[in-house]
């Protein structure tokens, strides 16, 4: 089979049965003789990391619990999976507190001596995503398969020496363990905002200064609202002719709008920087127009003199699922959104405090998450160049190559 990467000084071409033992998993079988064990499935292997709060069980007996047991440093891999996910694979790092084996739907590679099972898992994990395991899988229907034979056939560029394997999934997993951290700051800071919500657009906490009565207001009472439009099909583009469509979350993109069909004939204006609130399934969802634009059926604009009912209106989202209504997809009307129920200050000024603190955090956020997307990106450009030998890490070029004899003096 034809090797995926080239292969530059100190590296080899190996077929993956030469670099380590691979074996499916036990086919399900829920009357067979033995003990009832744990095992996991496609469902626990994700790109990464295993997650074993769903494990289930089945009959074993000790002789096939041995053969399928995996162990810390195994590589599992999806072996029946969606084409673009088949091969999706972590390293085992003994997640599951007790001895586990693993189900047919997986694939086992145990790395022989010499060969670094983290960096296999990185090899792994770019030919999923290169799609090099999707070029060997098997199609069946909408299922995938990797196939024991058909991977461990597979011919890959491979580091000669355990220590070069050993520092190329180091420097990823630096950049992996990078990564974790933004994801639980993200997280983190997801969290503290979610409660300063709650807190604030009810009234709960005052900021320091205003002490002025809150008010409950319907929708139309407070806010300008205009009702989307669809326009003809016919005018539709895709050559940025006339203004961008507007129909729905299809066209929005972390509560953003985007351009992506365009129209000729503008039924309903929506104005940059409209509050728009999706009609149609999912009903309630808040974005923010970004640019002018044609408002098709399935949103509405809201306007309102500052930030304050944009939070607040994100803040109510989960209460417009128990109004929706329609046979076909869950929808609700204008008069729906007219009269929907909105608690705030009296005051604006404490309006616009308010919002100024969640914007401040949604900044915030928008910040982090670009480095976390900048640093994924980092990730994927280092695993191409590490992961191939294009790119050698300082010294190992030097390490790697053969020595030059020695050669006796001519005085000696």
């Amino acid at each position: 089979m034809k090797s995926e990467s080239h292969c530059p000084d100190g590296w080899e071409v190996r077929a993956v049965r030469e670099l380590g033992e691979v074996i499916a998993g036990k086919a399900l079988a829920a009357t067979a003789p033995g003990h009832m064990r744990p095992y996991l499935r496609t469902k626990n292997v994700f790109d990464g990391r295993i997650v074993v709060d769903d494990v289930l069980e089945m009959p074993m007996t000790d002789e096939q619990f041995e053969t399928f047991r995996i162990r810390k440093g195994d590589v599992l891999l999806n072996e029946g999976q969606s084409l673009e996910l088949v091969g999706r694979c972590s390293i085992y790092a003994e997640e599951y507190p007790e001895p586990c084996a693993i189900q047919n739907a997986l694939l086992r590679f145990r790395a022989k001596p010499g060969v670094s099972a983290q960096f296999a898992s990185y090899v792994f994990r770019n030919c999923q995503k290169t799609g090099s395991f999707a070029k060997i899988a098997l199609q069946t229907t909408s299922v995938a398969h990797l196939g024991v034979s058909r991977f461990a056939d597979l011919q890959l560029a491979w580091p000669k020496k355990e220590v070069e394997q050993e520092r190329i999934a180091n420097a990823l997993s630096d950049v992996d363990d990078l990564i974790a951290g933004l994801e639980r700051l993200i997280a983190k800071k997801r969290d503290i905002k979610q409660a300063a919500m709650q807190q604030l657009l009810a009234g709960r906490t005052r900021l320091p200064g205003f002490s002025g009565e809150w008010v409950e207001a319907c929708l139309e009472e407070i806010a300008q609202i205009e009702m989307g439009q669809s326009p003809s099909s016919v005018n539709y583009n895709v050559r940025r002719e006339g203004l961008p469509l507007i129909q729905g979350n299809a066209d929005v993109r972390k509560r953003r709008t985007i351009k992506r069909i365009f129209t000729t004939q503008v039924t309903k204006r929506g104005r940059k920087g409209d509050v728009l609130m999706s009609v149609r399934a999912p009903v309630g969802e808040i974005s923010r127009a970004t640019f002018d634009c044609c408002l098709g059926r399935g949103v509405c604009a809201i306007r309102f003199p500052n930030d304050f009912l944009y939070h607040a209106l994100i803040n109510l989202e989960p209460r417009w699922s128990r109004m929706s209504k329609g046979s076909t997809f869950d929808s609700v009307n204008s008069t729906d959104v007219a009269n929907a129920i909105v608690a705030l200050p009296s005051d604006p000024a404490e309006q616009a405090a308010i919002a100024a603190i969640l914007t401040d955090m949604d900044a915030d956020l928008s910040t982090l998450e670009s480095r976390l997307a900048k640093t994924r990106a980092i990730k994927q450009g280092m695993m191409q160049e590490l992961l191939t030998g294009r790119t050698r890490l300082v010294g190992i070029a030097h390490e790697t190559a053969p020595k030059k004899p020695e050669t006796q003096s001519q005085d000696a």
